[in-house]
């Protein structure tokens, strides 16, 4: 089968759509990466930008001006410089106006430009007034002296400015962001005078180094009072490299026990970081705080009041929860990607970048004493042609009266030039009678002088330096302020765990026999009185600290943990464990304990075997559980006890046949997995069959006294009398009193 044939077009080229989908893509590249995003190292602006200054000056709004309103001034942008929309246009401008987002601003905006809570929230361009701030000098008050090129607008019926005159380093001072094809750029605001002080130390010492330069660029200057705390190597190797990320954190006082947050990093929202602390709250992920509340005003743009829930509450460590987990601690990308003076965009070290604002600086001042004199030369020339006429005042007169062609009479007589001829002949006869020797010899002079001081400067590169370095002093003397955001290096705030969050307060675990737990404020809880679900009671307790994690055992040997804040209130049943972990099918809950990460379990089956574990081997995430003790058939876990000292505690275990054993922790090995354990205490072989089991044990220090509950009456066992039964792991121990042999628990007195 053949292709149809191609239809032709005559008068059209026809290009494979290939290589016009290329091509399309490309110049779209280039002119997003040249022509929209990236600024200009000479300048630092964007063109938006820099149309939108150069418009607002031909429209005469400098800074001793009266503002008009904005929408004149964005509708000679977009009508004769920027052929875009007004909108977008007329947010670059409000942005170089607002002065928590420029650090120098650019333009002085009258109305409402935004707040520091919603910068998109100006007025529309109708309802503001706007002109130039005196510091948009800096990059205007040259560009009539011959110091920039100038190209064709978008439609070719005006010029405009390929770039601004800039007196300072603006691509540092104000900082820009910009999304180019393939690049992006974010380079951040800097001190004014300290920029201006790296480059004079640049002018002396070409060879400077990076870490030359940062004696006296210290870091990045936001217009905010937000903490930076990138330490001094990370903004060393950011500079050295052109990339990297400054940290920014907020500023908190105490008052009254309050917390009281001052300063937010830049362009960070206090609704927002609000609304963050709000959420935790909510969530009751942030039970340390009580309130909060915004009290900024006109005075205090900034004034965040966090109300702790007591006195007792740390402030270091919640604000270091805060700062982990909210916007009052950001990080800002640093890429300084910028258009070189060779026209193409490149990530530039900040060496780099001042060097070739220098070169640019150096070639603007270059370029206007260059345009200064030959304005003086042309001037000196016409002076020179009038002093001619004024020495031959009369005879000038007359053939400007009498010959047809005054000019070139004129310029065979006295041997002028055009231009001087010219001059003479647009003079009046009234002027040329008033003229004055003196007068034209003075200025003269003048020039002379002016003409002999500009040339040494052009021909001496040394002057030419000094010439720069007294102007840059000069501006920073004028523009200059103090630093805003201070430099402090801190080390990385963390986020406090979800235990650490809860308040440390006495509760008691209580497990009841269909599986249902619940915490009970305090540990002089009367367990087995709560009020129970029909046909439910009481199995085992465990006494801790709401701060702690809860371990619950199940009649498979397998643990399963909680924190013990999450559990319901003893006010009600509680809830049952099978909705908060999947046990195996069939499987009871038989044990819980409670304890700190670093502290031990001493675990016992009724078969009297038992092992220590450290509770942190314990704890597991999973809702299944993990597999802590090993069960032979009819086994269970019968007792889980706490230790403190496993070298000095001692066991106390107590069979359903009235005997009483007390060894020493050491004695049992410690299994950081689980398994079976040893055999703790003896029960025969005879006395096993007839049912005898390991009912229940504690774990007691030295000198402790303990009690033993038997047909619910309770014996009391001194330490005296536990130390009369005290005998190695694995024996039988010593038989209770007739009366307290059907025992039922044991308990540490």
């Amino acid at each position: 089968m053949t292709d149809p044939a191609r239809p032709s077009f005559p008068g059209f080229e026809q290009i494979p759509l290939k290589d016009y989908a290329e091509r399309a893509y490309l110049d779209y590249s280039m002119y997003v990466v040249l022509d929209r995003a990236l600024p200009f190292v000479g300048d630092g602006l964007k063109p938006v930008q820099r149309r939108i200054i150069y418009a607002m000056s031909e429209l005469g709004l400098d800074a001793g001006s009266k503002p008009k309103k904005s929408a004149r001034t964005i509708g000679d942008v977009i009508g004769k410089f920027h052929p875009h929309g007004d909108s977008a246009a007329y947010e670059a401008m409000v942005l170089m106006a607002q002065p928590f987002s420029f650090r120098y601003p650019l333009i002085e905006g009258q109305g409402n430009f935004g707040s520091p809570d919603d910068p998109k929230s100006f007025a529309a361009m109708r309802y503001t007034e706007a002109k130039l701030t005196k510091l948009a000098g800096v990059l205007l008050d040259e560009i009539g002296q011959g110091t920039v090129d100038w190209g064709p607008n978008f439609d070719g019926t005006l010029e405009e400015p390929n770039w601004l005159p800039a007196r300072l380093p603006h691509v540092l001072l104000n900082g820009t962001t910009g999304i180019a094809v393939g690049l992006a750029t974010d380079i951040p605001p800097h001190n004014l005078r300290e920029v201006a002080a790296a480059c004079m130390r640049l002018i002396d010492d070409p060879e400077a180094t990076t870490r030359d330069l940062c004696e006296h660029i210290k870091g990045p200057d936001y217009p905010t009072e937000a903490e930076i705390i990138t330490s001094r190597n990370e903004m060393i190797a950011m500079y050295e490299t052109g990339n990297g990320a400054v940290r920014a954190r907020a500023v908190y006082t105490r008052e009254d026990g309050n917390i009281v947050i001052t300063a937010l990093p830049h362009q960070v929202s206090p609704a927002k970081v609000l609304e963050q602390i709000a959420n935790q709250m909510r969530a009751k992920k942030l039970p340390l705080v009580e309130d909060l509340r915004d009290e900024s005003d006109h005075q205090n743009p900034v004034r965040l009041v966090i109300v702790p829930r007591s006195n007792r509450v740390d402030a270091e460590e919640l604000m270091g929860h805060l700062f982990a987990t909210t916007d009052l601690e950001k990080s800002f990308r640093i890429n300084m990607n910028v258009i070189g003076l060779d026209g193409r965009p490149q990530l530039k070290p900040l060496k780099t970048i001042l060097s070739e604002w220098l070169s640019f600086r150096t070639d603007t001042v270059r370029r206007r004493l260059q345009y200064r004199l030959d304005k003086v030369e042309k001037r000196l020339h016409l002076l020179e042609g009038l002093r001619i006429a004024y020495l031959n005042l009369d005879e000038v007169i007359r053939i400007i009266r009498t010959e047809d062609e005054p000019r070139s009479v004129l310029m065979a007589r006295f041997k002028l030039s055009e231009t001087q001829a010219d001059y003479i002949l647009d003079t009046r006869l009234k002027q040329l009678a008033r003229l004055e020797e003196m007068k034209i010899r003075g200025e003269m002079d003048e020039l002379e002088e002016e003409r002999a001081r500009i040339v040494s400067t052009l021909k001496s590169k040394d002057r030419l330096r000094a010439l720069v370095k007294d102007e840059l002093k000069k501006d920073a003397e004028t523009f200059g302020d103090k630093r805003r955001s201070p430099l402090i290096e801190r080390g990385a705030a963390q986020a406090l765990s979800e235990s650490d969050l809860v308040a440390a307060e006495a509760v008691t675990i209580v497990l009841s026999e269909k599986g249902w737990a619940r915490s009970a404020k305090g540990h002089e809880v009367d367990a087995a009185n709560l009020s129970y679900r029909e046909g439910d009671s009481l199995l085992a307790y465990a006494r801790g600290k709401s701060n702690q994690q809860v371990v619950f055992i199940d009649s498979e040997g397998r643990a399963y943990t909680t924190p013990a804040h999450t559990l319901p209130s003893a006010r009600g049943n509680g809830e049952p464990l099978t909705g908060r972990f999947t046990p195996p099918a069939g499987a009871r809950f038989d044990a819980v304990a409670i304890a700190d990460a670093e502290q031990k379990l001493v675990i016992a089956t009724n078969f009297g075997y038992g092992f220590v574990t450290k509770f942190d081997a314990v704890i597991s995430r999973n809702k299944a559980g993990k597999a802590l003790v090993s069960l032979s058939d009819g086994a269970k876990v019968s007792a889980v006890s706490v230790c403190s000292d496993s070298a000095r505690d001692r066991i106390v275990a107590v069979t359903s046949a009235g005997y009483i054993l007390m060894c020493s922790v050491a004695e049992l090995p410690e299994l950081d997995k689980g398994g079976k354990g040893n055999k703790l205490i003896d029960i025969p072989k005879k006395s096993f069959a007839t049912g005898e089991r390991l009912i229940d044990l504690v774990v007691i220090p030295e000198g402790a006294d303990v009690i033993v509950t038997a047909g619910g009456r309770p014996l009391k066992r001194s330490w005296s009398d536990l130390v009369e039964i005290a005998a190695a792991r694995a024996t039988r121990g010593a038989l209770l009193p007739r009366g307290y042999q059907k025992v039922e628990a044991i308990a540490r007195a």
